[in-house]
């Protein structure tokens, strides 16, 4: 299957929750990721239930706190 990963097309394996997909890619920080699934942000208690499919396009977002004034 293939799927848009971070505007790259990246090959899986079979369909799977998108938990399993944080580990099948090994992204990082996986704790800290927020995933957008073909333009929605999924919450992370769904993250175990919510399936990606071949042709869907997923986003890997890290918002970062801090600065300077």
């Amino acid at each position: 299957m293939k799927i848009k990963a971070n505007g790259n097309e990246v090959q899986i394996e079979r369909e799977m929750t998108i938990f399993e997909m944080l580990d099948a890619l090994n992204v990082s920080m996986k704790e800290y990721v927020t995933v957008q699934l073909n333009g929605q942000i999924i919450p992370r208690s769904e993250y175990d239930k919510v399936t990606v499919k071949d042709g869907d396009e997923v986003e890997f977002l890290y918002f970062m706190g801090g600065g300077l004034l």
